[in-house]
């Protein structure tokens, strides 16, 4: 939250005097980086069996990197670390979702996720709280530090009191990455097979094209086209958060009695009005209504798109088809930022009106996913409950 939807896009373009494209390339190459070595660090976690450690690096890779961003205080210093650490934040993620069958052990594994979800929420919003005091004193670029710091921090518990065997020597056969490649390719190819799937998978994409990169590009636009002060902003985003939370347990019901297509369908509808009303706004007071619809809409895209994938997938293809579901997302984050900066670029003669142009590009992706998601066929009844048990076991 204050590195990727608050400071650091501010500090690259406002402070540093940098494009938007220097922010989309930065974020995109870290995320191009994460998309080529999940296979590997998956396969590493798996053979390891231990995940800790793992963690560990990349939480470290991330904290230091992040710290050096305000060390530096220079603009492409600061990129190269920025692509470092967030590289470091995403990677990490393999081994500490992979550590969700070991904590949630006797218990669900759904109730424990969903858990992980809410205090990820509050997380966002006390980090904000945390490292303003900062801001306040001495300017966006001391927020880096501090931010890294309580990253760490909150990371010790679960270095510490996470217990994992010990395993026997690691040993990875040569050729790992090219084979977990190779897996990655026939599991789409297979796709095929089950109706419904790779529509959604696509529309994943699509939308998570937008979903992404209006987080990531939401103080910017605050700042520049609307004239929010980084206190506004601050608000605004807690707000979004706050609105997020009550979404994933509005949608999460609602899901329970529409199903999940329905509710998916009915999501992406917010996302529109949301996105209709940020690039029609031009006073202050008509951008506030996009936070708790962007914070709403958040919360209700990731309980039933994750609802959808089970009820789409066969009970022993879950884990392959998440996989698939969650690399979607990260080309996501590949594409969208390079979108935004681009347009930016192009349009740089027309003033602010091109931030609403590039908004306006990420309505037509929301759009086009929704078109997909109609071809989708609604899963039969119960085939979501059986899922979820698979899942539970």
């Amino acid at each position: 939250m204050n590195i990727i939807s608050l400071y650091f896009p501010l500090w690259v373009t406002v402070d540093k005097g940098g494009s938007d494209i220097l922010y989309g390339v930065a974020l995109s190459s870290s995320m191009i980086l994460v998309a080529i070595s999940m296979p590997l660090f998956g396969t590493l976690s798996d053979r390891m069996g231990r995940r800790i450690p793992l963690l560990m690096g990349l939480t470290l890779l991330s904290v230091i990197c992040t710290g050096l961003i305000g060390i530096s205080n220079q603009l492409t210093l600061g990129l190269i670390f920025f692509v470092l650490a967030n590289y470091g934040y995403h990677a990490a993620l393999v081994p500490y979702d992979a550590l969700l069958p070991r904590v949630s052990r006797g218990f669900s594994v759904g109730k424990v996720a969903g858990i992980g979800v809410a205090l990820g929420y509050v997380g966002a919003i006390t980090g904000i709280v945390m490292v303003k005091p900062f801001v306040s004193e001495a300017g966006r670029g001391a927020a880096f530090v501090p931010t890294a710091l309580l990253f760490l921090l909150f990371s010790l518990p679960c270095f510490i009191f996470i217990k994992e065997e010990k395993k026997a020597k690691l040993t990875i056969p040569r050729g790992t990455l090219g084979k977990e490649f190779l897996q990655i390719k026939e599991t789409l190819l297979d796709t095929k097979k089950y109706p419904g799937l790779l529509p959604f998978l696509i529309a994943n994409f699509l939308y998570c094209d937008a979903v992404n990169t209006v987080i990531a590009f939401m103080a910017v636009y605050a700042h520049q086209v609307v004239g929010f002060t980084d206190s506004m902003i601050r608000t605004l985003l807690i707000i979004s958060t706050s609105f997020a939370v009550v979404g994933s347990l509005i949608f999460g019901w609602i899901t329970h009695r529409l199903g999940a297509k329905r509710t998916l369908v009915l999501v992406l509808c917010v996302w529109i009005v949301g996105l209709v009303v940020a690039i029609i706004s031009f006073s202050p007071f008509a951008f506030w209504m996009v936070g708790p619809l962007v914070g709403i809409a958040l919360g209700g895209t990731w309980v039933s798109a994750r609802a959808l994938v089970l009820d789409l997938s066969p009970p022993e293809k879950i884990g392959v088809i998440f996989g698939l579901y969650t690399m979607g997302g990260t080309f996501g984050f590949i594409l969208g930022p390079l979108v935004w900066g681009g347009i930016v670029l192009l349009f740089e003669d027309l003033g602010i009106l091109k931030y609403r142009i590039a908004v306006a590009s990420f309505l037509l992706f929301v759009l086009a996913g929704l078109d997909l998601l109609k071809k989708v066929p609604t899963p039969a009844d119960g085939l979501f409950a059986e899922s979820s048990k698979v899942i539970d076991k």
